[in-house]
């Protein structure tokens, strides 16, 4: 059986693998993985805390909420992907340093 720790440690390193990559990208999609990335190290840490503070329950809050975040994380990827496509077509590029001012 793997240690719980070896669980939130792996979770963390995938947060900040998120963070590091949502500071370092200028390129609006890898800034979507990235923020992706941030989402499901949250995930996995709902998914952790249910199972170590309720070992021998068979207590699913802490699934359910990481089904809830999933779900929302799959409506907040398809609107972002949208708006992307969106800047795209009216900029002709995905980078933010390019996009100097937004159109109404």
């Amino acid at each position: 059986m793997i240690p719980v720790g070896c669980y939130l440690a792996f979770s963390a390193v995938l947060f900040f693998i998120g963070v590091f990559g949502f500071v370092t990208r200028r390129n609006l999609l890898a800034m979507l993985i990235s923020v992706e990335l941030i989402l499901n190290a949250v995930d996995m840490n709902f998914a952790i805390f249910n199972r170590f503070i309720f070992p021998q329950h068979q207590a699913l809050d802490g699934f359910f909420f990481t089904l809830f975040s999933i779900g929302v994380s799959a409506a907040e990827t398809a609107v972002a992907i949208a708006i992307i496509l969106n800047v795209y077509r009216n900029f002709k590029s995905d980078q933010v340093d390019r996009i100097q001012e937004m159109k109404n």
